[in-house]
C-alpha cells in the first residue's frame, strides 16, 4: 500500500524546503505528477495505522500554514 500526500502552501506560512525536510523526516519521498509526496507501507496496514501515520504528519506539519490531503491505495 501507499500513502499519497499533496499540499497547499501559504505565502505567510514555511518554505516549501522546510516543509519537505519535514516530510522527508518521516518517511516520505517527494515525487511530481498528481501528488508531491508518497509513502510506500511495503504491506498492507489497517486503518488505524493510517489514521495513526495522519497525525504523525498533522503534527509535523502543525503551524506551518500548509493544509495537506492523504490519500492511501
Amino acid at each position: 500500500m501507499k500513502t499519497y500526500l499533496l499540499v497547499w502552501f501559504s505565502s505567510e506560512g514555511a518554505r516549501p524546503s522546510e516543509i519537505n525536510r519535514r516530510l522527508m523526516s518521516l518517511g516520505f519521498e517527494p515525487m511530481q505528477g498528481s501528488y508531491d509526496f508518497v509513502y510506500n507501507w511495503n504491506s498492507n496496514v489497517s486503518v488505524e495505522r493510517i489514521l495513526e501515520f495522519g497525525d504523525k504528519v498533522y503534527l509535523s506539519l502543525q503551524g506551518t500554514g500548509v493544509m495537506f490531503k492523504l490519500e492511501t491505495l
